[in-house]
C-alpha cells in the first residue's frame, strides 16, 4: 500500500467562508452580477463542507478519496487567489475601506489614490470585472464536478456536534532546554555500557583518543542518550575539555573544526583556512583529556574524517569522541571500538515516557482507568522514545479514558511505515492536531533538516500566507501566531535550539520527514531530489504553491528553470531567512531572475531576496498585488521602486542592514496594511517620507528619521508599536508640542527606545527646547532599554530614574555634553547595566546618582551588575559622603560585578563604600 500525503482542508474552508461572508462582500462593493455568482459558489462549497470530515477520515485508507481531496485543495487555492484579487482591486479603487477613520478627510484620501484609480469606471475595471466573472464560472464548474464525484465515493454528511479541536489553556508550552530530558528513562543499561567503553576508571594509555559510535534509527534516542552521558557528573570530573557539535548531513571539515575550537574556547573566531584552525585546535587540546560529541553524522568518506580527526591525536590518553549516526557505514570509518547499536526502549520504559509526557506520572500503576489503554498505546510506539514523547503531548489534552481508546483504535496504526521513517504514531499526532495547526506545521516542510528557524520570522511568514486569522477574542494575528507556535512546541513538533538563542527552534529529523509527507505537492524545495521521474516532478510542480531553497554563492537562471512552470507559486523563500553570523558571505542572484522571472509570479505572497548582492528591484515588483511579505534585508539596494507603495496588501517590509539604502518610496504611507517595517542598520537613510501616521497598523517601526517635513508627532496614531524604536534627528523638533502629541507613554508595547539628536552641537541647537522635548517624550513604563545620544539640554528629564520604570534593565547616556549633573537612577529596581559617556559638564558625582532621598531607601542600584564611565573629561570627584559607620548607611551597588572608568583624565578622588560583589575593575586613561 502506498503512503499518501494527508490533506486537511477544514481550516482552509473556514478562511474561505469568512471571505465569502455577506458582510465581507458588502465591504468590497463588487460589480453587478458578481455577488450572485459568489453566492452560488458559496452554496456549493457548503455542500462540499458537509462531507469534508468524512473525506479527511477516509483518505488514509482510500486513495481515490485522497485524490478527490487533492483536487479540492487545488480548487480552494484558486478560489482563495480569486477572492484575494477581488479584495485587492476593491482596495485599489477605494483605499478608504481599509482605514475607515479617514472617511472624514476626503482631501487626504484623494492624495492617497493614484490618478488612474480615482474612478471605478475605467477600461481596466471593465476588463477586470469580465475576467473575474469568467473565473468564478470556471471554479463553480470544477466544484460541480467534485460534487458529482462525492456520491461515487460514498462520502457522508458530518454529524451535528462532531468533534472539534481548539487551542486550550493560554497556549504556553512547558519550558525546555538543552539539558537532559527529565523524563529520561529506560536507558540506564545503555548509559552504563557506554561509560564502560569510555573506561573512566583508568586508561591504558595505549591510544590518544577513542571513537565510540552510537548507531540507531532516527528518533530512537541516540542524541538523548549522548546528552545524558555528556552531563553525567563522573564524566564532567574526568575530562578537562568538552564540546558538543551537531554535524548533520553537511560534513565540512573546516566549519566543524572551527565550531569545535569555538565550543572549547568560548570565543568566536573567523579563521581564514583549515590549516590555521587545526593548528590552533591542536595547541588548545595538547596533552589535555577531552570529550567531543559529534551528533548526527552522515559522512561516509574516510578522507574527510581523517582530516577532521588529525588535531585529536594531540589530546591526552583517554580522550573520547562519541558519534551518533543512523548509518553503520558512517560508524565503520570512524570507530576505534565496536559500534554501540541502540535498540528500542523496552515497553516499561516507553510506558514511563508516555505517562510522564501525557500526565506527569512515573507510570500508569496508580491510575487503573488509564493503565490498560496506556500500555496498549505504548506498545504501538514500537520502542521509539520520540514517538512516546510526541504521542504523550497529544494525550495531554485528552482527559477521558474513552478518548485514549479512540486513539488506540485509530486505523492509522495499521499503515505501513514504508521506507520514509515516518512512523504511524507521528502521523497520528499530526492527524489529531487542530485543523488550523495542520496547515502551519505542513508549511514548515520548507525548512531543511537541522535548519534553525526563528520563531518571530515564522509567524510573519504564516501571517503573510493567510494562515492566521484574528481570533473571536479580537487577538491580533501576531498573538494568534505565537499561540499556535507554542502549541506545536508543546506537542513536540518543534524543539528549542541548543545554541541558547531563545527565539530559535528546529524540528527533529523524523518530524521533518512527517512535515514533508503531509505537505505533499503543495510545498517543494529545489534541493529535494526525491522525485526520480522527471515528468512526475514536473507534474508535481504544477500543483506547488510554496517553495524554498538554500542560497548558493551564485544563483543563476538555470537553477530556477522549474519556476517558469509554477505560475501559481505563493512563496519564494531563500534560506536562511535571518543573519546567523557576523560574517555574512556574498550571494549573487542573476538579474534574469530578479527582473524577468519574479514579476511573472503574480500570486506571490512571500518574496525574500535577503542576503543577495542585488543593487535594485525592478519597477514591475509593484505588480505583485498579492504580496504580503517582502524581505530585502542585507542587500545593496539604494532605494526601492516607487511602485512598492502600490502593494496595498503588504504586511511586512524588511530592509534590515541595507547599508546603502538612502530613501523609501515617496508614497510609503499608501501601505495601509503594513504591520512591520524594519529599517535597522540603514545608516545612509537620512530622511523618511511624511504620512507615517496613516500607517496605523504598524507594529514594528525600528527607526524614524525626522526632518524634511516628517515630524515626531507622526507617531501619535501608531498605538500598536512594539519592540524597538529609534527616533533619529530630534534636534529638528522646534515645537515641544509635537513631542507631547507623539504620546510615547501610550506605546505600551515598546521595549527598547533610542533618542538621538545630531552630534553637531552648533548654534542652531536650542537647549531649552531640547530639555522640554525630552521631558515630553516620556515613554511607557514597560521600557526595558533606553539610549540617549547627543542630547543638548543641561539636565535630564524628571522621569528618568522614576521607580515606576521597574522594567528598565539597560541605560546608556552618551555625548550629552551640556548636562551638569547625572540623573537619579538608584531607585530603578532591575537596572542591570548603566553606561555614561561623554557628559563633559559633570565635575562631581555624589549621592544624587543614588537618589535625593538616598539615606531613606533600602538599597541603591540593587540589581546593577555593570557600570561604565567613559570620556568624562571634566569629572574630578566621585564620593558618596557615606560610610559603613553611618547610622543611615544602606547598601550601595550590592551586585555590581564590573566597574569600568576610562578617559576621565581629571578624576582624582574616588570614595565609595565597600563593593561586595566586584569581580572586574578597569581604570584607564
Amino acid at each position: 500500500m502506498v503512503v499518501i500525503a494527508e490533506i486537511f482542508l477544514s481550516a482552509f474552508f473556514t478562511v474561505l467562508f469568512d471571505k465569502l461572508a455577506p458582510g465581507e462582500l458588502v465591504k468590497l462593493a463588487l460589480p453587478e452580477g458578481i455577488p450572485s455568482q459568489l453566492e452560488t459558489l458559496s452554496s456549493k462549497l457548503e455542500m462540499i463542507k458537509a462531507v469534508l470530515s468524512d473525506a479527511e477520515a477516509k483518505q488514509i485508507a482510500e486513495e481515490s478519496v485522497n485524490m478527490w481531496l487533492e483536487q479540492l485543495q487545488d480548487l480552494a487555492y484558486d478560489l482563495d487567489d480569486l477572492l484575494d484579487e477581488l479584495a485587492t482591486e476593491a482596495l485599489r479603487r477605494n483605499p478608504m475601506m481599509a482605514q475607515p477613520t479617514q472617511a472624514s478627510n476626503p482631501s487626504m484620501l484623494r492624495k492617497l489614490i493614484p490618478a488612474c484609480c480615482s474612478t471605478n469606471f475605467t477600461p481596466r475595471a471593465v476588463k477586470f470585472d469580465f475576467h473575474t466573472s469568467s473565473k468564478i464560472d470556471e471554479i463553480t464548474e470544477r466544484l460541480q464536478d467534485l460534487l458529482k464525484q462525492k456520491s461515487d465515493l460514498n462520502l457522508m454528511n458530518a454529524h451535528p456536534g462532531g468533534t472539534t479541536f481548539e487551542i486550550t489553556g493560554d497556549g504556553r508550552p512547558r519550558d525546555t532546554c538543552s539539558l537532559p530530558d527529565p523524563g529520561f528513562c529506560g536507558r540506564e543499561k545503555d548509559k552504563q555500557a557506554i561509560l564502560a567503553k569510555m573506561s573512566l576508571a583508568g586508561e591504558s594509555g595505549s591510544e590518544r583518543f577513542r571513537v565510540i559510535p552510537i548507531v540507531g534509527m532516527g528518533g530512537i534516542g541516540k542524541t538523548t542518550l549522548a546528552q545524558e552521558i555528556y552531563n553525567d557528573e563522573e564524566v564532567k570530573n574526568s575530562f578537562a575539555l568538552k564540546a558538543w557539535i551537531c554535524v548533520s548531513d553537511k560534513f565540512d571539515e573546516f566549519a566543524i573544526t572551527q565550531r569545535i575550537y569555538e565550543a572549547i574556547s568560548l570565543e568566536p573566531r573567523d579563521f581564514k583556512d583549515l590549516n590555521m584552525v587545526q593548528v590552533k585546535l591542536q595547541e588548545m587540546i595538547s596533552n589535555k583529556k577531552f570529550l567531543l560529541v559529534l551528533d548526527d553524522v552522515w559522512n561516509e568518506k574516510y578522507g574527510k574524517w581523517d582530516v577532521l580527526s588529525r588535531p585529536f591525536h594531540a589530546g591526552a590518553p583517554g580522550s573520547t569522541v562519541i558519534v551518533t549516526t543512523r548509518n553503520v557505514s558512517v560508524a565503520s570509518i570512524m570507530r576505534s571500538v565496536p559500534d554501540y547499536h541502540l535498540d528500542g526502549v523496552e515497553n516499561e520504559g516507553i510506558c514511563s515516557i508516555l505517562a510522564h509526557h501525557a500526565r506527569g506520572w512515573q507510570n500508569f500503576d496508580a491510575h487503573p482507568s488509564f493503565k490498560e489503554t496506556g500500555e496498549a498505546i505504548a506498545k504501538k510506539c514500537k520502542g521509539l522514545p520520540l514517538a512516546a514523547k510526541s504521542l504523550g503531548g497529544l494525550l495531554r489534552t485528552k482527559e477521558n479514558p474513552s478518548e485514549w481508546k479512540e486513539i488506540l483504535n485509530s486505523k492509522i496504526w495499521d499503515l505501513p511505515a514504508e521506507n520514509d521513517d515516518i512512523l504511524p504514531v507521528l502521523r497520528l499526532s499530526y492527524h489529531h492536531l487542530p485543523s488550523h495547526l495542520k496547515r502551519l506545521f505542513a508549511y514548515c516542510s520548507l525548512f531543511p533538516k537541522d535548519y534553525e528557524f526563528d520563531k518571530h520570522e515564522l509567524v510573519l511568514l504564516w501571517m503573510a500566507e493567510g494562515f492566521l486569522r484574528p481570533s473571536e477574542t479580537h487577538k491580533e494575528m501576531e498573538y494568534v501566531g505565537f499561540q499556535c507556535f507554542d502549541e506545536l512546541l508543546s506537542r513536540s513538533f518543534f524543539q528549542r535550539s541548543k545554541t541558547g538563542a531563545e527565539s530559535r527552534f528546529l524540528m527533529h529529523d523524523l518530524v521533518n520527514d512527517l512535515a514533508r509527507h503531509v505537505a505533499g505537492r503543495v510545498c517543494f524545495s529545489l534541493e529535494d531530489k526525491a522525485e526520480s521521474n522527471v515528468q512526475h516532478r514536473r507534474d508535481s510542480l504544477l500543483k506547488a504553491r510554496h517553495s524554498s531553497f538554500i542560497r548558493h554563492e551564485y544563483d543563476g537562471s538555470q537553477r530556477f528553470e522549474a519556476f517558469s512552470r509554477v505560475r501559481k507559486l505563493r512563496t519564494f523563500l531563500p534560506l536562511p531567512v535571518f543573519k546567523r553570523h557576523r560574517w555574512w558571505p556574498h550571494f549573487y542572484l542573476t538579474n534574469q531572475v530578479v527582473n524577468d522571472l519574479l514579476p511573472q509570479l503574480h500570486l506571490l505572497r512571500v518574496l525574500s531576496l535577503s542576503g543577495y548582492e542585488i543593487l535594485q528591484l525592478p519597477n514591475a515588483i509593484g505588480n505583485l498585488k498579492h504580496l504580503r511579505y517582502l524581505n530585502v534585508s542585507g542587500t545593496r539596494v539604494e532605494q526601492l521602486p516607487e511602485s512598492v507603495s502600490e502593494l496595498y496588501n503588504l504586511q511586512t517590509l524588511l530592509l534590515r542592514d541595507c547599508s546603502r539604502l538612502t530613501k523609501l518610496p515617496t508614497d510609503t504611507r499608501n501601505l495601509i496594511n503594513l504591520r512591520h517595517l524594519d529599517i535597522a542598520g540603514t545608516e545612509e537613510l537620512k530622511e523618511m517620507p511624511v504620512g507615517l501616521c496613516k500607517m496605523a497598523s504598524l507594529h514594528t517601526l525600528s527607526k524614524i528619521v525626522l526632518g524634511r517635513g516628517l515630524k515626531v508627532n507622526e507617531l501619535r496614531d501608531l498605538s500598536n508599536l512594539r519592540g524597538v524604536l529609534s527616533i533619529i534627528g530630534l534636534q529638528c523638533v522646534m515645537d515641544a508640542q509635537d513631542a507631547r502629541e507623539a504620546n510615547l507613554t501610550s506605546k505600551q508595547g515598546l521595549e527598547e527606545l533610542e533618542m538621538v539628536w545630531s552630534s553637531d552641537f552648533d548654534d542652531t541647537r536650542n537647549g531649552m527646547i531640547e530639555t522640554e522635548v525630552i521631558e515630553l517624550l516620556k515613554p511607557s513604563t514597560n521600557l526595558r532599554r533606553l539610549e540617549v545620544k547627543h542630547y543638548g539640554g543641561v539636565e535630564f528629564p524628571s522621569w528618568l530614574g522614576d521607580p515606576s520604570f521597574s522594567q528598565l534593565a539597560h541605560i546608556s547616556l552618551s555625548d550629552c555634553r551640556h548636562c551638569t549633573s547625572l540623573p537619579s537612577l538608584g531607585h530603578l529596581p532591575f537596572l542591570e547595566k548603566l553606561r555614561i559617556s561623554g557628559i563633559q559638564g559633570v565635575k562631581t558625582v555624589g549621592n544624587e546618582l543614588c537618589g535625593i532621598d538616598w539615606p531613606h531607601v533600602r538599597d541603591a542600584f540593587p540589581s546593577l551588575e555593570t557600570l561604565e564611565f567613559v570620556d568624562m573629561v571634566s569629572w574630578e570627584e566621585w564620593s558618596t559622603n557615606l560610610s559603613e559607620d553611618d547610622g543611615n548607611f544602606r547598601q550601595m551597588f550590592p551586585r555590581l560585578r564590573e566597574l569600568i572608568i576610562a578617559g576621565c583624565p581629571n578624576l582624582i578622588n574616588i570614595s565609595l563604600p565597600r563593593l561586595p560583589s566586584i569581580r572586574v575593575l578597569r581604570i584607564k586613561r
